[in-house]
């Protein structure tokens, strides 16, 4: 299996998928953090 495929669908969906959700995660992080600080 190449590491690299030509014209990859699923992979592509999946690897668009866990970078989404990393950014939802930072971004849910973010926010909560900002509410816990200390004003």
């Amino acid at each position: 299996m190449p590491v690299l495929e030509p014209n990859p669908q699923g992979s592509q969906k999946k690897l668009l998928l866990v970078l989404g959700l990393m950014l939802g995660v930072t971004v849910v992080v973010a926010i909560i953090a900002s509410i816990a600080a200390p004003r």
